[in-house]
């Protein structure tokens, strides 16, 4: 058993569930799990850092904890005051909010995990130790609900789900089936057309999580048209509730989809952003992708759906032992 310090900004959203989700596994393989929530961003003095090592010490002196951790696994943003806690160091990235500070301090990480092949790419590049341990996501599925050979887009609050556009496709076909949108109104765009007899665009917050379930598993294809991920949550949630996914075909996103199990949607690169490379989806390409599942049958629908969950079930399966293993080279 190591003791291990789990370095993170609790953001109360995706990096939130990040950490539950780290926490549980390395508990669930035996080790001593300390999760120290830190700042967004590291400015100025790590006050906070400095009286976390202090509260550390004492807790050492009075024989209650470890003078160091064995291990700190420091998520998506680096944050240099939080290292000396622990003997080694590794860092999980997401490539596309690594800022230039976050660079600046790479060299000080024993090695990067990393959730896909193309951060791990990345990062190699970078002449760093890597290790590709991939990652998990929520089970969201729920026996019982009725499904519909309706189409869901789950954008939430995110500018990087190709919305807009996708919105416009979907307004010049008045005969395919409905398309439901989810949006916060924090992106939503306020200049928007009415919407379409068959476009059911929602701009409000979703608060309860079974509201979510319901249309994650009510819903037999979902549209993830991603520029860019870190892992991909609602792209795994979708196959866990057994869903058809439309990918954008760009990395990472087209490592988690394929045809043998969803569809991948023709894309191009549309530039950077920090460490990752954006994909726009074609909107050609979606208009096929959209008319092959119309024209599919339910037995092919359902043998896509069925194969997609088992994908995650593998997923889900393999995940302790390549992060354990990972933990185990970077401890020997």
């Amino acid at each position: 058993m190591a003791s291990i310090n789990l370095i993170a900004w609790d953001n109360g959203r995706g990096l939130t569930h990040d950490i539950l989700l780290f926490e549980k596994a390395l508990r669930d393989l035996g080790h001593d799990v300390t999760v120290t929530r830190t700042p967004q961003r590291a400015h100025g003095l790590p006050w906070r850092a400095w009286g976390a090592r202090l509260a550390m010490r004492a807790r050492w002196l009075m024989g209650k904890g470890p003078f160091r951790h064995d291990l700190g696994l420091t998520i998506e943003h680096v944050h240099p005051g939080y290292l000396a806690m622990s003997r080694r160091n590794a860092f999980i990235p997401h490539p596309e909010w690594l800022s230039r500070r976050d660079r600046r301090s790479l060299h000080r990480f024993d090695t990067v995990l990393c959730k896909t092949d193309s951060a791990r790419d990345a990062f190699q590049a970078m002449g760093l130790a890597t290790a590709q341990i991939g990652f998990i996501s929520t089970d969201c599925r729920r026996e019982g609900v009725p499904r519909d050979r309706a189409f869901l887009h789950l954008a939430g609050g995110s500018r990087m789900k190709g919305t807009e556009r996708l919105l416009e496709v979907w307004r010049r076909h008045p005969e395919w089936p409905t398309l439901h949108v989810y949006q916060s109104p924090s992106v939503a765009a306020t200049d928007r057309p009415p919407a379409a007899p068959n476009l059911d665009h929602q701009v409000t917050f979703l608060s309860d999580i079974e509201d979510i379930r319901r249309l994650q598993n009510a819903h037999r294809f979902h549209l993830c048209l991603s520029e860019a991920e870190g892992w991909g949550h609602y792209i795994v949630e979708a196959m866990s509730c057994g869903a058809v996914v439309l990918a954008t075909d760009g990395a990472p996103m087209n490592e988690l989809i394929t045809d043998e199990h969803g569809m991948r949607v023709a894309a191009h690169e549309n530039g950077t952003l920090n460490a990752a490379t954006l994909w726009q989806f074609d909107e050609e390409a979606l208009e096929a992708c959209v008319e092959r599942i119309v024209k599919m049958s339910d037995a092919e629908v359902e043998a896509l759906g069925t194969a997609a969950r088992t994908w995650y079930d593998t997923n889900q399966a393999g995940f302790p032992q390549r992060l354990g293993r990972a933990i185990d080279d970077l401890l020997r």
